[in-house]
């Protein structure tokens, strides 16, 4: 191992307990210090399952089999359980996806975080461990005083827990840290600031960092290396402009061209099917089931690693090959009927939670057949807003109009037309499906609640699956027998089976990885084309929007700051805010150019 290399993987396999399955195999990466590696694929991959066995730790059900873990030349896999923990806070730290869920509720911050130097004796006194704590806190950008750090973690926003989980992990100076998605749930503006403590942190303190996440961008503006993973195995890994410039492995390609990007109008390319399960991944390359250039030499023998230029891996046969890929649906036109009425009118709105106002006079449409975007940092009133529209927010004022007719504030108290007409799609695809309902059940729902047979029911529910690029032998199935992208196409499919005249998709995307997300995003386009739906999409993703929406309309602090097409709005946006947003959002172009 050379001696630059703070952490070093090799060969490492991880296996279902007791089957022989394994969930990750052949895995070697080394992280320089001071350096970031994003170790970027599909969910389901194995990007997590690596991370956490660079703690020494296998989930429940996995077992570790083979291989080897060094930090700083300190072999990991062989130490007890009681080194590991050890180890685990002061040689080698974590920073989970949600930062709500790594913070003790029960807790002042500046509390948690001495804890974390006590149990691992930094400092010689406490003294020493609370100039530690400030110091800390400076580091990852926010207040160091008493007030502050007497507060709970309820107390912070999301952006603020995130950094003092970040504060934790930097405290004892590991020599390795590792990151699973700590971005994935912020805005742009708060993700922003997040990835620059992070690359500030590591290159300041020659911090070895493992990057594990599906947002391509983030990795192009953060990582000096990508390693890319598929079905447990790295396919290609170099640095990070070879592998976004000139990509050699076909799902690497799909990868970059499934994410959609804020300087860039291409539109973003789903990619069918899904990664082979632990026990059911074929003899030769796993990718093989999805890939347009598989040959039988793919089919028979995975491939073994070679090298493209130095320091850029690849294991495929057909490395390099291919042709430019092209989506499958072709852009929406926005429809330009001034006789047409808009679909859905919102005027002078405002609305409040227990008496505070959080969205001031809002007013916009969305015109027929069209798709708007509503866009803002969190907490600039955008779910609140939709929530309204939807019936199911009673605390607002002014005027919601569907096809020109005013809409009552509770979905109660609108007539069952009406409450059909306008459907919402959540965020969150694992928590909008009933557990106990088959997802026949749940699609059909709508319709026998207005009235239609079983047996309509049933069979409007069997097209609607076809539609959405599922099949009728889903309504079968239950959510937790689906993937994410699945059960988010299902929540479309309930949405869409009663025929509605306006769809609101809050976040729909933001939980689902980048092949996933392309490919709801292209559903999305071919509803819209084929059904004429009208839509309000809300969304901090400013790239998917560029994607989907011909109007943008911009909220900050509960009040429209912009408003107008697409094109204008992210390309010459006239606000300071918006400009900000755009500033904020990670590129993929840009941070290739800045190299």
């Amino acid at each position: 191992m050379s001696e630059h290399v703070t952490l070093d993987i090799r060969d490492l396999r991880i296996e279902v307990d007791g089957t022989g399955n394994d969930i990750v195999d052949e895995v070697t990466l080394q992280v320089p210090r001071g350096q970031v590696l994003g170790l970027v694929g599909e969910s389901g991959s194995g990007k997590t399952t690596v991370g956490l066995a660079v703690l020494g730790h296998a989930r429940k059900g996995v077992a570790i089999s083979s291989g080897s873990i060094e930090i700083n030349g300190r072999a990991l896999l062989s130490r007890s359980a009681k080194d590991l923990r050890a180890m685990r806070g002061s040689l080698v730290t974590y920073v989970p996806q949600d930062p709500s869920m790594s913070l003790n509720p029960a807790l002042r911050i500046g509390t948690q975080i001495l804890e974390v130097l006590e149990h691992h004796g930094f400092g010689s006194s406490q003294q020493e461990r609370r100039e530690r704590v400030e110091q800390v806190m400076t580091e990852v950008a926010l207040p160091n005083d008493r007030d502050f750090l007497r507060r709970y973690p309820h107390q912070l926003s999301g952006g603020q827990q995130q950094r003092v989980g970040l504060a934790m992990a930097f405290a004892c100076r590991p020599a390795v840290i590792v990151l699973d998605e700590p971005t994935t749930g912020l805005d742009v503006s708060t993700q922003s600031h997040v990835l620059a403590t992070v690359r500030d942190l590591c290159h300041q303190h020659g911090v070895a960092a493992l990057y594990v996440t599906h947002d391509l961008a983030v990795v192009a503006n953060l990582a000096d290396r990508v390693a890319v993973m598929y079905a447990g195995r790295i396919v290609e890994q170099g640095p990070t402009k070879a592998i976004f410039d000139n990509a050699q492995h076909p799902y690497t390609r799909h990868l970059t061209a499934a994410a959609p990007d804020i300087n860039s109008d291409e539109p973003v390319i789903g990619l069918r099917g899904r990664a082979p399960a632990p026990g059911k991944r074929p003899a030769g390359c796993a990718f093989a089931l999805r890939c347009e250039l598989v040959t039988d030499e793919c089919r028979e023998q995975f491939p073994v690693e070679r090298p493209v230029l130095r320091d850029h891996l690849v294991r495929c046969f057909q490395a390099g090959r291919g042709e430019r890929l092209t989506p499958a649906q072709t852009p929406v036109s926005v429809r330009r009927d001034s006789e047409s009425a808009p679909a859905l009118q919102i005027r002078h709105v405002d609305a409040a939670y227990t008496g505070h106002q959080v969205v001031h006079d809002v007013t916009f449409d969305v015109p027929r057949g069209q798709c708007v975007a509503l866009v803002g940092e969190s907490g600039s009133g955008k779910t609140t807003l939709t929530r309204s529209v939807g019936g199911l927010h009673r605390e607002w004022n002014g005027e919601i109009l569907l096809d020109g007719v005013a809409l009552a504030r509770s979905s109660r108290d609108r007539p069952t037309a009406q409450r059909l007409s306008i459907q919402y799609v959540f965020q969150n695809p694992y928590s909008s499906l009933h557990p106990r309902r088959t997802v026949g059940e749940s699609v059909s729902r709508p319709l026998r609640v207005a009235g239609a047979s079983a047996r309509e029911a049933s069979h409007a529910a069997a097209e609607m699956l076809e539609r959405v690029s599922l099949t009728a032998a889903y309504a079968s199935r239950y959510p937790d027998q689906l993937s994410g992208g699945e059960r988010q196409r299902v929540a479309i499919a309930r949405a869409l089976v009663c025929k509605p005249s306006v769809l609101v998709c809050d976040e729909v995307t933001s939980a689902l990885d980048v092949l996933v997300q392309a490919a709801v995003v292209e559903l999305l386009v071919g509803l819209q084309r084929d059904l004429g739906l009208s839509m309000l999409f809300v969304t901090h993703n400013l790239p998917l929007v560029r994607s989907l929406a011909q109007q943008v309309v911009v909220l900050a602090d509960g009040k429209v700051v912009e408003a107008g097409p697409t094109e204008q709005v992210l390309t010459r946006p006239e606000q300071e805010y918006t400009q900000r947003l755009l500033a904020d959002t990670p590129s993929i172009a840009a941070a290739l150019a800045a190299d």
